[in-house]
């Protein structure tokens, strides 16, 4: 069960409105499903948006974001809580500890990354959290092309693919994630023993 979700997105909003639509969408469900949000604690961008639209539904939101970035004034001050940490790596470890499963809004190369950086770990086997990418308008169907591919390949375990749910509206994603059996531990010295 989801009580926290971790949701990485873009610090701008994006040319296409049906992101900042989905970022609503999200924010709303979660508070509706008593799941709190946890993200990258700016106000900015579809982070802004996401934290925004969460707290006027009455929802908890927890940002962690890096001093350097509380310098230059784009921390969100008015969120449930705000931890203030000292790099991008103490970032995203404290957002993946307080958080029960990850969620990948459109962004950029940040967004990305966080996102990659989690799938990874759960390959290897150091967290069992479910992941999935909102695919608003198909923005996220060249990753999903690609990690096909990668299947195809044979650089990428179908089980490995299959972590990583992909669906359009966020009440679907949500169910899906709520739903998700963790992920099998693979052992990596041999991979036929588990």
């Amino acid at each position: 069960m989801i009580r926290s979700l971790c949701v990485y997105c873009g610090s701008s909003n994006g040319a296409d409105p049906a992101f900042a639509e989905a970022t609503r969408e999200l924010a709303r469900a979660c508070v509706e499903r008593e799941i709190r949000v946890v993200y990258g604690g700016a106000q900015v961008g579809l982070m802004g948006l996401l934290a925004d639209t969460a707290l006027e539904a009455g929802g908890t939101v927890i940002g962690v974001i890096p001093q350097a970035l509380i310098d230059r004034e784009i921390g969100h001050r008015g969120l449930t809580e705000l931890h203030v940490v000292g790099s991008m790596h103490e970032r995203k470890a404290l957002m993946a500890e307080l958080a029960d499963g990850f969620v990948a809004l459109p962004g950029g190369v940040g967004t990305l990354e966080e996102l990659v950086e989690v799938y990874t770990w759960s390959q290897l086997g150091l967290h069992r959290k479910p992941l999935g990418l909102l695919n608003v308008s198909g923005y996220y169907d060249g990753l999903a092309a690609f990690l096909d591919h990668a299947v195809r390949e044979q650089f990428l375990r179908p089980e490995h693919r299959a972590v990583l749910a992909v669906e359009s509206q966020p009440d679907a994603l949500l169910d899906r994630l709520e739903r998700a059996e963790p992920p099998r531990l693979v052992n990596w010295l041999n991979p036929s023993r588990v």
